[in-house]
């Protein structure tokens, strides 16, 4: 089976962007170089510098857990407040019609945008 690539999207690449700048910034106040964020991240150093460079092909998961050790705030929350966010939302999906929910948890890889 093929892979087919997305290309992001100019809003996509700009938030990518703008999250890596962040990361450096905050990289760069604390006095780390891309090896010692590495280190501590339990990454690569060319991966930290995909992350700084707003690279689409880095996981989430990774650019957000970079974000977190370097105290970047992520969607403008910090610790207690985003996880109250995550609450707030879980609770605002336990009140769609259980039809809906249960769609929602799918697999829906191949859906048409």
């Amino acid at each position: 089976m093929v892979k087919r690539g997305v290309s992001p999207s100019r809003a996509t690449r700009d938030a990518l962007e703008t999250l890596g700048n962040q990361i450096k910034v905050a990289r760069v106040q604390r006095g780390w170089t891309q090896a010692n964020l590495a280190a501590r991240a339990g990454i690569d150093a060319r991966t930290v510098s995909a992350i700084e460079k707003g690279a689409p092909t880095v996981s989430i998961g990774t650019v957000f857990n970079t974000a977190f050790i370097t105290g970047v705030n992520l969607f403008g929350l910090e610790g207690d407040e985003l996880a109250l966010a995550r609450r707030r939302g879980q609770e605002h999906l336990a009140l769609l019609p259980k039809r809906i929910r249960d769609h929602s948890t799918e697999d829906d890889t191949d859906a048409d945008f």
